[in-house]
């Protein structure tokens, strides 16, 4: 039953879909998905494992969202190097919804024609996780949409994994010295970023209410736009993804000049 509330906001989310059409669209949307215990906490939930299972339901949704406007890459946060550091007791879990999300994600990427991959340091997550990630990049290869979840991901991790490919396979090429380190360029470090398929994101969105990055796409990042919305992941509404798309077109965007 639609109720007054619901009403006038997809009267609202209608405006706004008419001011987003008028602006541009990032072509490529970070997401921090933050907020999951503090979530529970606030709500009363008995175990963080009920707000992460709204969380990543949610994850669903906003995938969804990002068919109208089309956004061609979409890069999600999930875990940090970090919160590997969190007790067994939590992270065990946050790892069983995980894998719970990457098996029905194949449907949904079916649906919105979606290629799928997970990104990170992959070696420190347990072996039954890897698995799931490895059968759902292999079950989603290819779309129209790119989507990266990010796990055991750290944007300094990620430089420094693209520094050492890049001079790796400039040794390799037979360069030494002096001779290498004059190879060395942002263009190259770029070509072996985990996302070096896409382009470099130009809105970053984070929930919670933290006004940091935490670095997160730190590389990709450099003329990003920021949103940094005032809710929890999971209350994060289509309405607060929507405003963040229309304050995105409005913006002038320079790119250093």
């Amino acid at each position: 039953m639609l109720t007054r509330t619901s009403f006038l906001y997809s009267i609202y989310e209608r405006r706004l879909l008419r001011e987003i059409a008028r602006g541009s669209n990032p072509q490529h949307i970070g997401v921090i998905l933050d907020g999951h215990r503090r979530f529970a906490r606030a709500e009363g939930l008995p175990d963080y494992q009920a707000s992460y299972r709204v969380g990543m339901a949610l994850f669903e949704e906003f995938l969804a969202w990002a068919q109208e406007p089309k956004i061609p890459a979409i890069t999600a946060w999930v875990l940090s190097p970090q919160n590997l550091n969190r007790p067994d007791e939590e992270l065990a879990p946050y790892f069983e919804v995980l894998i719970e999300l990457f098996e029905r994600l194949p449907v949904l990427a079916e649906k919105y024609d979606l290629s799928v991959r997970v990104i990170g340091r992959l070696d420190e997550l347990p072996d039954a996780l890897k698995s799931a990630a490895k059968k759902l990049e292999d079950a989603c290869p290819a779309g129209s949409t790119r989507v990266s979840i990010a796990m055991g991901y750290g944007g300094r991790e990620e430089i420094v994994d693209a520094a050492r490919e890049l001079v790796v396979e400039l040794a390799d090429s037979g360069l030494s010295g002096q001779e290498l380190a004059d190879a060395i360029s942002a263009e190259g470090l770029s070509s072996h970023m985990y996302t070096a398929d896409v382009p470099d994101a130009d809105l970053l969105i984070r929930t919670s209410g933290e006004s940091r990055l935490s670095g997160f796409l730190m590389w990709q990042s450099a003329y990003s736009e920021f949103a940094f919305v005032d809710v929890f992941w999971p209350e994060f509404r289509r309405v607060d993804y929507l405003r963040t798309l229309r304050d995105f077109g409005r913006r002038e965007r320079r790119y250093g000049q």
